[in-house]
């Protein structure tokens, strides 16, 4: 299995290719990330910058605060990466990789904004996608056969 990871944003008009695998990947709960994603927590892979290169479109850019910058993709919103500005990583949202099971979470932060709720998810009643759609819409969704 190759070491570059490809990835991008749900439209496709934003994608991004990894040289080296992710020097670590964790799950961040804190509140810049709740909200920045839309969900109870933020997966996120890092690596070094150099090993990180756009290679359709451009990431639009948002600096959340004085000290980190989020990209997403201008044109569907898709949130794509997360980058400490003085340092020399960039992370990607574990999501937005087209193989996201090749990376799994080593560690949790931001951990007092934990939802009440997440610990209690995986024993809610579940089903796919396709069980839940009907066929002729399920079709019509990206991804789906």
């Amino acid at each position: 299995m190759s070491d570059k990871m490809t990835g991008g944003c749900q439209c496709g008009a934003v994608r991004y290719e990894l040289t080296a695998p992710p020097r670590r990947a964790s799950i961040c709960h804190c509140r810049m990330c709740q909200r920045a994603s839309g969900s109870y927590f933020l997966p996120l892979a890092n690596v070094e910058f150099k090993d990180f290169t756009v290679t359709k479109g451009a990431l639009a850019i948002y600096a959340s605060s004085p000290v980190v910058d989020r990209g997403f993709c201008a044109a569907c919103g898709s949130p794509l990466t997360f980058r400490y500005i003085e340092a020399d990583g960039i992370s990607v949202s574990i999501g937005s990789l087209d193989e996201p099971d090749r990376i799994a979470p080593g560690n949790q932060y931001g951990t007092e904004s934990t939802s009440a709720h997440f610990h209690g998810l995986s024993a809610l009643p579940s089903e796919t996608t396709e069980a839940s759609t009907p066929p002729d819409v399920y079709r019509k969704i990206p991804g789906n056969k």
